[in-house]
């Protein structure tokens, strides 16, 4: 059986806290139980204050089979950050904007150059979702079609290897849609006029969408994921065209990534939660004990305290 963790963003106080309170005890310096495995969620590294004892923490008990892991949209990030652009001398595939230079700067302070390096290389093991008997994990949105198309191309790779990442990051590039879907959601753009703020200040004109309910019925402000978008505006058969529910006869599936904000952790669907409640902006950290359900249940989530 599986307990199910959400983004950790360098928060290793909080992770241990959770562990402990799992029933995880470390035996030859990592966390193991004698009866579960944990599923990390991605979202390891920036903004928080102990990204390296993160990583100490999270990469040893992959490595030893005590837990598994998939690919956060700031691993890739970081990967991209770091990968020289294959066409442009002195650039590279993510650019170093100040904006992008402020999303990593934490992990750039916090890690020595060998332990980046490291880092990189344990990155490129991680797979970007993880579909196992019963249950299934993504960082931020299962879509089928848009992971059909993943394991075709990642079919002949063992890891992410440089070609995989720049098509993956670079906007021209093969696989950069069905990445940008599979770690970071689905996304609308808003009607034109309306815009929003997001956490960290940006101005945005499209938002993330609530992939797994069908759009029937929905206006823009009730089909956006966790923006406050006030627009009552039907959704136009566009966006309709692209969604592709989760049905509740599918396996539970678990995700990350939206920087939820609430009190007590809630289910997004009756097999859907996302687990996480931005634990680096005030919030929580979270994790789901699952015991083989099918129907996902309120109070298996467990928070750390």
């Amino acid at each position: 059986m599986y307990d199910l963790i959400g983004d950790i963003h360098g928060h290793a106080q909080p992770l241990m806290a959770l562990l402990d309170k799992l029933g995880y005890r470390q035996q030859d310096g990592v966390y193991q139980h004698l009866e579960r495995k944990v599923i990390f969620l991605g979202d390891f590294v920036d903004r928080g204050p102990q990204i390296r004892e993160v990583l100490e923490i999270v990469r040893p008990m992959v490595q030893t089979g005590a837990a598994l892991a998939v690919m956060g949209n700031h691993e890739l990030n970081t990967l991209a950050f770091h990968l020289p652009h294959p066409d442009r001398p002195g650039e590279y595939v993510r650019q170093h904007t100040p904006k992008n230079e402020k999303q990593c700067q934490q992990t750039l302070q916090q890690l020595s150059d060998s332990q980046l390096a490291d880092a990189l290389d344990w990155f490129r093991t991680l797979p970007l979702w993880l579909d196992l008997e019963g249950v299934r994990a993504v960082h931020a949105c299962w879509d089928r079609v848009e992971i059909d198309h993943l394991q075709e191309a990642f079919a002949r790779e063992s890891q992410l290897t440089d070609r995989l990442i720049q098509a993956a990051c670079l906007p021209d590039g093969e696989l950069f849609h069905p990445v940008e879907v599979v770690l970071k959601g689905k996304e609308m753009v808003l009607p034109e006029g309306i815009q929003f703020a997001d956490k960290d200040g940006n101005v945005r004109t499209k938002t993330r969408m609530r992939w797994y309910l069908s759009p029937e019925g929905h206006t823009y402000g009730s089909y956006a994921m966790t923006d406050p978008i006030t627009c009552d505006l039907p959704l136009p058969a566009s966006i309709a065209e692209r969604a592709r529910p989760y049905e509740a006869t599918e396996k539970p599936v678990f995700v990350g990534h939206y920087w939820l904000k609430k009190d007590t952790p809630q289910l997004l669907g009756s097999n859907v939660a996302c687990l996480d409640y931005s634990v680096a902006k005030g919030g929580f950290l979270c994790a789901y004990r699952w015991n083989g359900e099918q129907v996902l249940g309120d109070t298996n989530f467990v928070v750390a305290t």
